[in-house]
């Protein structure tokens, strides 16, 4: 008898126990029906914010300095030492590389020759045209003249006789022929000393020239900057850029980096909104957590249509005074159209447009059916990832992502 009165007594307690459980999970049902019922995932909730919101289009492209230059050498030969490697930085006039100067330096010793010859031939040319000069202008012959007419006179009056005559005028006469060989010496005389002293100059300037490729053989920085790139070494070929123009020897690349700039492309549809001096923030992937400030200073008066896209290039200028923007960098110029500051904000992914364009979001709600209510709004500028809201919600509130 007791044990049937204790399984009677157990299955009382279960069936107590199972009523209040029943009771308790209807009660919550009710609870949950009255509240809404609806829990919405943390990831598809957002937040309005109050905080700074800017309208920008972004260009992107390498970072360039704004002062670069490639050097190439005036002179020809091989490298025999190089003073500054990539990264270092140099001032103008400093020696970048030493070409092999013996060679230029002969030649220099050989010009040098070429020109005290030429000085001898001018100087002997100089004296023959006085040798000359002296016979051509004749002083015998107006003595014999005067001889030549005495002896007529003189022979006529019986005084000299017909030998003495014709030798006065035989004298007389090769005097005159002596006169006129020397001028036509002179003008060939002349001729050679114009020609010697040509060879003068000519011998001058090729002895300058070698001179030059000397002092060219030293090749120096152009500008004050920081050598970008090294591109000789020891013992290579370097052409003269006199000589082989833009396929000259690349020797270095100089650039001035504390002035840097990207030059992106910006589409035709924002263009318009584009000016001068336009305030731009330059984010690179080298520094995630780091914004530089720059402004617009070129607007492409043309644009380039490709794959039946209009774009535009544009420049943005960048101070880097610290040198942290290395050249040839990708960077995306975010150009600030519009800025409103302590305004509200909420993600971009939880506006509504109707057809009209009206714009409104859902706020989470726990007292709403399905925990969450239509509420309309006025927009403002947007970014792309977030959007302005000028009227309809609270700092703090939470809205639902579409």
């Amino acid at each position: 008898m007791a044990n049937g009165n204790g399984k009677k007594k157990r299955k009382k307690v279960i069936l107590v126990s199972g009523g209040i459980a029943a009771g308790v999970i209807i009660l919550l049902v009710l609870i949950a029906a009255k509240s809404g019922g609806t829990i919405i995932d943390k990831s598809k909730i957002g937040d309005v914010k109050r905080e700074t919101l800017a309208k920008n289009v972004v260009a992107t492209g390498k970072i360039t300095p704004i002062i670069q230059t490639v050097v190439k050498s005036k002179a020809s030969g091989i490298v025999k030492k190089w003073y500054k490697d990539a990264g270092q930085p140099v001032k103008a006039g400093e020696i970048l590389v030493e070409l092999d100067k013996e060679e230029i330096l002969t030649h220099v010793h050989q010009a040098e020759a070429d020109l005290q010859a030429a000085e001898a031939s001018r100087n002997a040319a100089q004296a023959d045209v006085g040798r000359a000069t002296v016979d051509a202008e004749g002083p015998d012959v107006p003595l014999l003249k005067r001889t030549y007419e005495r002896a007529q006179q003189m022979a006529k009056e019986g005084v000299f006789s017909q030998s003495q005559l014709e030798d006065a005028e035989k004298n007389y006469e090769l005097a005159l022929n002596k006169q006129n060989v020397a001028r036509a010496n002179l003008i060939v005389a002349k001729a050679k000393l114009t020609q010697e002293v040509a060879n003068v100059a000519k011998a001058k300037a090729a002895l300058e020239q070698n001179r030059q490729e000397y002092q060219y053989s030293t090749i120096v920085a152009p500008i004050d900057g920081i050598v970008l790139s090294r591109d000789v070494e020891v013992g290579d070929a370097v052409s003269s850029i006199l000589v082989m123009g833009s396929a000259a020897t690349q020797v270095m690349t100089i650039g001035d980096i504390h002035e840097v700039y990207v030059l992106g492309k910006v589409d035709e549809s924002d263009i318009g909104k584009v000016t001068m001096n336009q305030p731009a923030r330059i984010k690179v992937e080298s520094f995630k957590d780091k914004t530089f400030n720059g402004r617009v200073t070129k607007i492409a008066p043309m644009g380039v249509e490709k794959d039946n896209v209009t774009t535009f290039e544009v420049r943005v200028s960048i101070d880097n005074p610290g040198g942290e923007l290395k050249t040839t960098m990708t960077a995306n110029a975010e150009i600030i159209l519009e800025e409103h500051f302590n305004v509200l904000t909420v993600p971009e992914a939880a506006m509504i447009y109707d057809k009209d364009k009206n714009a409104f979001v859902e706020v989470v709600d726990p007292k709403a059916k399905d925990g969450k209510r239509k509420v309309s709004v006025t927009a403002g500028i947007s970014n792309g990832s977030k959007t302005e809201v000028l009227s309809g919600l609270k700092e703090n509130e939470q809205v639902v992502l579409q």
